[in-house]
């Protein structure tokens, strides 16, 4: 019996999974937990290091670790990475002036190979605002296209209103459920086809 059959037997048993949710500060990573949670999200302040949440969905537990995105925060992100099985990428659709610092963190991101067939949920938060990019803008800002390395999916969204954020749930817990507890034939080296938006 292989390891990874092994590993796959044990995470069968307990159908659970590793998130990380990182993008740059202020993109609105905590506020999305604290809506999906049912939590009260008028009294959030900015992560000055990590949060670690856990709840049910559907049939497997989710065990989220938000990490700050502060970018005196950002070196220690890579202590986060190990045995990660979905990355939520969480993106500020009206800070059009970070966008492409935004998108060097999450190409350097998806070069560790820590992270390695990882699923990739990009969240284009703050749809609710007025002006903000769309998905398709934030999609090509990003380059996401351009990424042939991880399964990947990108939805517009609102942590206020809550818009979208259990469909991007739901299609990430299905990605990484196809691939930890139902693939028997991928190989690991098998690089993913990207799911373009």
């Amino acid at each position: 019996m292989g390891l990874l059959t092994i590993i796959r037997k044990n995470r069968q048993k307990e159908k659970g999974m590793r998130i990380l949710f990182l993008g740059l500060d202020n993109a609105g990573k905590t506020t999305i937990l604290k809506k999906l949670n049912g939590e009260d999200i008028l009294s959030v302040s900015p992560t000055l290091g990590f949060n670690i949440k856990t709840f049910a969905h559907g049939n497997y537990t989710l065990n989220i670790w938000d990490v700050g995105g502060q970018r005196t925060l950002r070196p220690y992100w890579r202590n986060y990475f190990e045995q990660t099985d979905a990355l939520v990428w969480v993106v500020d659709s009206g800070d059009r002036m970070r966008m492409k610092d935004c998108k060097e963190e999450l190409h350097s991101l998806l070069q560790e190979d820590r992270l390695a067939g990882a699923s990739l949920l990009v969240f284009a938060n703050k749809q609710d605002l007025q002006g903000s990019m769309t998905d398709i803008e934030i999609r090509d800002a990003l380059d996401l296209r351009s990424i042939k390395s991880h399964h990947w999916k990108i939805w517009s969204c609102s942590a206020v209103t809550g818009e979208n954020l259990v469909t991007g749930l739901d299609w990430m817990v299905a990605d990484v459920a196809g691939r930890l507890y139902y693939s028997t034939t991928a190989s690991p080296k098998q690089a993913p086809v990207p799911v373009v938006a």
